[in-house]
C-alpha cells in the first residue's frame, strides 16, 4: 500500500499490508518505493501537480484501490483508460467539509465587510471607516448541497441569514428543508443575495455560471466559489466585475494557478485565495482516521467508504468518462 503520509505517523493502521510512503518529493521526482505492480492501494498524494499524482497509474497493473484525500477526483476520472476491470476509485469525503466550509464563510465574510479594504488602507497607514454589508438578513444560494453543501449551511445558521436555499444535482426534502434541483437554479438566482458554488466538477457543472447565470444574479450580489476552476466562465465573470454589478471571492479560479498579469488579479470586487479550501490544520488528522477506517475496510474485505466508482471492460477502455 503506497501511502502519502509517512505511515509509522498513522496510528491504528490495520495490520498485515505493507505501508510504503511516496508522496512524488519535493519536485516530483521522487523514485517510485517499489515496483508499482505490487500496489494494491495507490493514495493519492495531496497538493502535488496532475503529473506527479497520476504518474504511476499506467504501471499499477495490480492495485485495487485508489483513494483519492481531495473530495473532487475529476482529474483522476479521466485516466482510468489504463486500469484494469475491477479498480474502485474513492474520494475524501469527510475530510475536507470543515476546512471548506470555514473558508467558504471567511471568504463570504471578507467581502462583505471589505477586508481587502481594510488591509490596503492599513498598509498605507489610513483610517476609513464607513457601512459595509453584514451577512445577517441576507438570502444565501448554496449551489452544490453534498457534504460540503450541508457543512457551509451550518456555519451559516448562526450569522441570522434571512433564508437558505439549496441546489443539488437532483431534488431532495431534507430535514432543513427543500433541496432543489440543479434545473432550477436560474430562478432562484434573483432572490440570492450571496451565491456559494461548492459543486464537484463534472460534464454537467463545467462552466455552469456562465454570462446567462450571472446575468440572473441580483445586482450587488456576491458569488463565492469554492468548488473548481472551470464551474465558473471566467471571461463571463470578468465583464460582470468590470461592470461593478456584481462582486467575487474566488478560491479557485480557470486558469489555475493564477498567472501574473491575468485581468482577474486587478478586477475590480473580486477576492482571491489561493486554493486553500481544504489545506489547512484540519486537514490531518481528517485524512489520517479515513485512511485507517478506509484501509481496515479493504483489509477486511468489508464495504468502501466514499466509493466514485469501479472499473469496468468499459470504463477501463474509455477513462470511464
Amino acid at each position: 500500500m503506497w501511502l502519502p503520509i509517512p505511515p509509522e505517523q498513522i496510528e491504528g493502521l490495520p495490520v498485515g499490508p505493507r505501508y510504503l510512503f511516496w508522496d512524488g518529493g519535493a519536485d516530483g521526482e521522487q523514485e517510485f518505493p517499489g515496483d508499482p505492480a505490487d500496489c494494491a492501494v495507490y493514495v493519492v498524494p495531496y497538493m502535488k501537480p496532475l503529473p506527479v499524482r497520476v504518474r504511476p497509474l499506467e504501471r499499477l497493473t495490480r492495485v485495487r484501490l485508489i483513494q483519492t484525500l481531495t473530495a473532487g477526483v475529476d482529474d483522476i476520472l479521466g485516466r482510468l483508460d489504463s486500469l484494469a476491470p475491477g479498480v474502485t476509485l474513492c474520494n475524501a469525503r469527510g475530510v475536507h467539509e470543515t476546512s471548506t466550509a470555514e473558508l467558504a464563510l471567511t471568504l463570504t465574510l471578507a467581502s462583505l465587510r471589505g477586508i481587502p479594504g481594510f488591509v490596503r488602507a492599513q498598509q498605507q497607514g489610513r483610517w476609513e471607516g464607513g457601512f459595509r454589508p453584514a451577512l445577517a438578513d441576507k438570502s444565501v444560494l448554496i449551489v452544490g448541497y453534498g457534504a460540503i453543501g450541508e457543512a457551509i449551511e451550518d456555519r451559516l445558521t448562526p450569522f441570522e441569514v434571512a433564508r437558505v436555499a439549496r441546489i443539488a444535482r437532483s431534488g431532495r426534502t431534507t430535514a432543513r428543508g427543500l433541496v432543489h434541483p440543479i434545473a432550477d437554479v436560474l430562478s432562484l438566482l434573483p432572490d440570492a443575495d450571496v451565491v456559494i458554488v461548492s459543486t464537484p466538477l463534472t460534464s454537467a457543472t463545467h462552466g455552469l455560471v456562465d454570462a446567462e447565470f450571472l446575468a440572473r444574479m441580483k445586482d450587488g450580489a456576491l458569488l463565492v466559489n469554492v468548488a473548481r476552476g472551470s464551474v465558473v466562465d471566467t471571461e463571463a465573470l470578468l465583464a460582470e466585475l468590470k461592470s461593478g454589478r456584481i462582486t467575487a471571492a474566488l478560491d479557485v479560479t480557470d486558469p489555475e494557478p493564477l498567472p501574473p498579469g491575468h485581468p482577474l488579479w486587478q478586477a475590480p470586487g473580486v477576492l482571491i485565495s489561493p486554493h486553500v479550501g481544504g489545506p489547512s490544520s484540519a486537514f490531518l488528522p481528517r485524512a489520517e482516521r479515513l485512511l485507517v477506517d478506509q484501509l481496515t475496510r479493504f483489509v477486511n474485505q468489508r464495504p468502501l467508504r466514499n466509493v466514485i466508482l469501479t472499473t469496468d471492460a468499459e470504463t477501463a477502455d474509455d477513462g470511464g468518462r
